[in-house]
C-alpha cells in the first residue's frame, strides 16, 4: 500500500473517538488548512474550488513540485490559472491558460511589459505571510503590490486583482497565456480578443501529464471593474493593439512559443474582476458556463456561495473540542475530509468523447 494512503487511513480511524452530536454553532471550516502539503513535495491543490469542482483557481509557482499549482517553498508565482489536479506527483498537471497582472508597463509601452513565463518570473515574488486560503477562496499579494483573490463556481473561476494606486496615470494590464504547467502545448493553439468588450476566447491541445494521451481545453474570459483602455495580442516579447487574433505553433525548438492576449485598463483605482469560463468541449460552451454560473461578476456573492457549499458538506461531522483533544489533530482530520472532496472532479457534460447527461467524474488518483 502507498505510504500516503496508510497515513490517511490511520487518521480516519481516530475520527470515531472524537465524533459527537451535532452542535449548531460549530463551524468545521475553521479547522480546514488548505496550505498543508504545499511544502516539501506535497503536490496538493491549495486554491479555491467547490466540492468536486471542475474550476480550481490558484497561483502557480515555479517550484519543481508544483503539480497542484501553488507551493510555499520560496519560489515565485508564474501566473493564476483555473484548472488543476491535486496530489498527483510526477509531471505538473493542468494549470492551463494562466493570467498575469501588471500595475503598469514601463513608460506606458506595452512592449516593455514582460510576457514569457521564463522572464516574468522576476515579477512573481510574494511574501508567504500575504497568503490566505479557506474553502472556496484563495488570496496572495505580490511584492509588486498587486493583490490577487480568487473564488469559483462549478466550471467558472472569478479572479479579483487590486492594483497599487501610487503611480498617477498608470494603466494596469492583464494578459492570458496559452500555456500550462507542463509546457506541453501543441501546434495550432488559438486566441482572440474582442476589441470592444475585451472578451478573450481561446483553445489549445496539451499533453497529458502522466499518460500517452492529449486533450483539448477551452476558455472564455470576461472583465469587469476598471474601464478598458485597449487590448490585443502578444507573441513572445512583443505585443500589438492592432492584432486581435492569433494561431500559434509549438515552435521549432520544442518549447512552446509564448503567446496570448492582453487587456489594458484606464485606471488602477478600481479592482479588475476576471471571469474565466472553462470547458473541454468548446470556447462557446466555456462562455455559456461562465454566463450561466456567474452572471453578475459579484465576487463576494460567489465567494459566499462557495463557502456555504463547503460548510454544508462538512457540517454533518462535528467533533468535540474539549476533553483534551489536540487542536492540530482536529485540523488534520477536517483538512483530510476536505481533501476527499477536492478530487475527483465533476466533469459532467464536459467529456468530448460522448454526449450524455449522466454524471461523469474524472481525476481519480488514490
Amino acid at each position: 500500500m502507498h505510504p500516503f494512503r496508510c497515513r490517511f487511513i490511520s487518521t480516519l480511524l481516530v475520527a470515531p473517538a472524537i465524533l459527537t452530536a451535532a452542535a449548531a454553532d460549530f463551524d468545521p471550516l475553521q479547522y480546514v488548512d488548505q496550505l498543508i502539503g504545499t511544502r516539501n513535495g506535497g503536490n496538493v491543490f491549495a486554491g479555491a474550488t467547490l466540492p468536486y469542482g471542475l474550476a480550481k483557481a490558484v497561483a502557480d509557482t515555479s517550484s519543481g513540485s508544483n503539480q497542484g499549482g501553488f507551493t510555499l517553498d520560496g519560489t515565485p508565482i508564474l501566473g493564476f490559472s483555473a484548472l488543476h489536479d491535486s496530489g498527483t506527483g510526477g509531471e505538473p498537471s493542468l494549470g492551463n491558460f494562466p493570467l498575469f497582472p501588471y500595475a503598469a508597463c514601463p513608460g506606458d509601452d506595452i512592449n516593455l511589459c514582460v510576457y514569457p513565463k521564463k522572464t516574468r518570473i522576476a515579477y512573481g515574488a510574494f511574501d508567504p505571510k500575504a497568503v490566505a486560503a479557506r474553502p472556496g477562496f484563495f488570496s496572495v499579494t505580490l511584492k509588486t503590490g498587486i493583490k490577487a483573490e480568487m473564488t469559483t463556481a462549478q466550471r467558472t473561476a472569478l479572479f479579483r486583482f487590486t492594483f497599487p494606486t501610487t503611480t498617477n496615470g498608470s494603466h494596469p494590464l492583464l494578459f492570458q497565456d496559452l500555456s500550462d504547467l507542463h509546457d506541453s502545448r501543441q501546434d495550432n493553439a488559438s486566441v482572440s480578443v474582442d476589441p470592444e468588450t475585451g472578451r478573450i476566447r481561446g483553445q489549445a491541445r496539451f499533453v497529458s501529464s502522466f499518460s500517452q494521451g492529449q486533450y483539448l481545453s477551452y476558455f472564455c474570459t470576461d472583465f469587469s471593474g476598471s474601464k478598458i483602455l485597449d487590448n490585443g495580442i502578444f507573441v513572445n516579447s512583443r505585443a500589438s493593439t492592432d492584432v486581435k487574433n492569433l494561431t500559434i505553433s509549438r515552435s521549432i525548438n520544442g518549447y512552446p512559443l509564448p503567446g496570448g492576449a492582453f487587456v489594458r485598463f484606464e485606471s488602477p483605482e478600481d479592482p479588475v474582476v476576471a471571469r474565466v469560463g472553462l470547458s473541454f468541449i468548446s470556447s462557446d460552451q466555456a462562455c455559456a458556463n461562465a454566463e450561466s454560473e456567474i452572471p453578475s461578476f459579484d465576487f463576494d456573492a460567489v465567494d459566499a456561495a462557495a463557502t456555504d457549499a463547503w460548510r454544508e458538506k462538512l457540517s454533518p461531522i462535528v467533533v468535540s473540542t474539549g476533553g483534551g483533544v489536540d487542536a492540530d489533530q482536529i485540523k488534520n482530520f477536517y483538512s483530510g475530509i476536505y481533501r476527499t472532496m477536492v478530487n475527483p472532479q465533476n466533469y459532467t457534460g464536459e467529456n468530448p468523447n460522448w454526449k450524455t447527461g449522466e454524471p461523469y467524474f474524472d481525476s481519480f488518483y488514490w
